[in-house]
């Protein structure tokens, strides 16, 4: 099944495999320049450490952990491969790293204004919720199953459940160590991108 998959959503499983495998062989250090770090890091962190530009793109194809990886890959089997038939190899990569990036820059803007301890963000999340708001969007009425409890919910009810989680846990910081406010991100960057397709408000009709 993995082979029926498009190209971009099976590269991008792959290139998130062999980088969570590499961060497995080469330990911390690998990881810790590559990560998101918030910006000014640099000057309570020692020396070299800190945020740098690539990070904006870095840090989505790093994982904390095995099941931080398998629930991200999942989400992109479920969603990435119908999403990328329906769009386009370049559609769709668009919409993923604008996803990736409005994320990143949704967590910085977070961690500048909550003054917290520097911390790195890592994880595809930015990106596969970005996927999870145009499936919503485009195919409202598809079945998705829950896996903890496993309900079947249409998917423009997942989507919005799941939102408006993600904005309670963040607002309330009840799941410290998950970046809630860059999985809003990654939604926000899809959802501008897709009023930007349909030239709907702000962007006007193309």
């Amino acid at each position: 099944m993995f082979h029926n998959l498009p190209p971009i959503t099976r590269t991008l499983i792959m290139i998130n495999c062999a980088m969570f495998a590499l961060q497995m062989l080469v330990g911390e250090r690998f990881m810790i320049y590559l990560a998101l770090w918030p910006i000014g890091s640099s000057a309570v962190l020692p020396p070299g450490l800190g945020f740098q530009p690539w990070q904006i793109i870095t840090y989505g194809f790093l994982h904390g952990g095995l099941m931080h990886l398998l629930f991200n890959m999942l989400a992109l089997y479920m969603f990435g491969g119908e999403l990328e038939r329906l769009f386009g190899a370049r559609r769709y990569s668009n919409l993923y790293f604008l996803s990736v990036i409005t994320a990143a820059l949704t967590q910085l803007a977070f961690a500048a204004l909550s003054g917290s301890e520097p911390y790195p963000t890592v994880g595809a999340s930015g990106g596969v919720f970005g996927l999870l708001l145009a499936y919503g969007y485009y195919f409202p009425n598809r079945t998705v199953m829950l896996l903890f409890p496993p309900i079947p919910l249409p998917a423009r009810i997942f989507v919005m459940l799941y939102g408006g989680l993600e904005l309670y846990l963040g607002i309330t910081g009840t799941q410290e160590g998950v970046a809630h406010f860059a999985h809003l991100g990654g939604m926000l960057g899809a959802w501008l991108l897709i009023l930007y397709w349909r030239g709907r408000f702000p962007f006007g009709r193309r």
